[in-house]
């Protein structure tokens, strides 16, 4: 190992501390026999205590010694200590170029502080590596989901420029349909991106969350209808602090979930306070969530089942913008399975909720 750096440092450090022990155990053995020559002259023979030529060789050889033992201990703690330094000082390095696989060796795990400094590098790097992939996904699934309705908007403009097709009321409704779902698109990456950020602002008053959610029903209604869903409504009347353009946000995006993939049958829809916390139920008759994806459909982009969601329609954003939501009331939102064997999806924050109020 080359004296260089750090390991120079420890090296001649521990020299160093060996040079000073031998020099003051010669110097404080010195003034002892001084000064008990000075004191007590009968005790000590006066020719005695100066040294000889063997004991300045055995002196200087175990200095020597001492010395040399010194600095290879030195050098062993000095590599037990650069093996991690080295390699998170390497990794940082493969990363900075682009290398997010890269990751540290801890080494030696007596060394506690070193051993932790690679595993926070490691922690480090694994989280920029999911954040990359995440991105990634992202920015492939927001590229996918954009790309249908502005094909279908270019299509139709180029008709309806072109002569091809008529124009009609129809034309320009469904112009419009497209329009809109760009609209709910952005608003709800916009939501999104303003909660993980924590910049999802609310405006919290005293609401009546039955009022709310009957007016969200009743302009729902249609759609409810047209996938053979009746609504029922459990509402204990009684006043929640919430955001109530929000609330209302969340609940159609529960509806609309429900419209696309449950079975005709009864949607059950309660609100109310509960022990001290608000909350808002949609529960539908089926056909279900599997446990394991029940707990992650509240991920942006994340389908159950992508074959029979391919003709749903749906953004993969609609129950993301559920949870955050919820998580900007300071409350949850969480799915379970329904006492009909369908889904039930629930948002639920404290009653006394002050976050993000303005």
């Amino acid at each position: 190992m080359r004296l260089e750096g750090l390991s120079r440092q420890i090296a001649l450090s521990m020299a160093t501390m060996a040079f000073c022990v031998t020099v003051l155990v010669v110097v404080t053995g010195f003034t002892f026999y001084y000064v008990a020559m000075t004191y007590w002259p009968v005790q000590f023979d006066a020719p005695g205590w100066k040294m000889t030529a063997p004991e300045w060789v055995w002196l200087i050889s175990s200095t020597v010694a001492g010395l040399a033992l010194s600095v290879v201990m030195g050098l062993r703690l000095a590599r037990r200590i650069l093996v991690p330094l080295n390699s998170v000082a390497a990794g940082i390095r493969r990363v900075a170029q682009g290398d997010l696989d890269a990751r540290a060796a801890a080494g030696d795990r007596s060394l506690r502080e070193a051993a932790a400094l690679a595993d926070d590098f490691n922690a480090l790097a694994d989280q920029l590596q999911r954040m990359t992939k995440e991105q990634a996904f992202w920015n492939a699934a927001i590229a996918h989901e954009l790309r249908t309705p502005v094909t279908v908007l270019r299509g139709r403009l180029q008709g309806l420029a072109e002569g091809v097709f008529t124009p009609d009321e129809s034309q320009f409704r469904r112009l419009l349909a497209q329009v809109e779902g760009l609209a709910r698109l952005i608003e709800d990456l916009r939501a999104i991106s303003l909660a993980e950020s924590g910049h999802l602002d609310l405006q919290l008053r005293e609401t009546d969350l039955g009022s709310e959610v009957r007016a969200v029903v009743e302009v729902f209604g249609d759609a409810l209808r047209v996938a053979g869903l009746a609504p029922v409504l459990d509402l204990d009347g009684l006043p929640a602090r919430c955001d109530p353009v929000r609330i209302r946000q969340a609940l159609l995006a529960l509806l609309d979930n429900a419209c696309r993939y449950a079975v005709p049958g009864v949607v059950r829809i309660q609100a109310g306070v509960e022990n001290g916390r608000c909350y808002l139920r949609v529960e539908d008759e089926g056909p279900g969530i599997p446990d394991e994806l029940a707990q992650c459909v509240f991920e942006a982009f994340r389908r159950g089942d992508d074959t029979r969601q391919q003709g749903a329609g749906g953004s993969g954003l609609g129950l993301a913008v559920v949870a955050a939501i919820a998580h900007a009331h300071g409350g949850e939102a969480v799915c379970g399975a329904g006492a009909g064997g369908g889904t039930r999806f629930e948002l639920s924050w404290p009653e006394g909720n002050h976050r993000h109020s303005s």
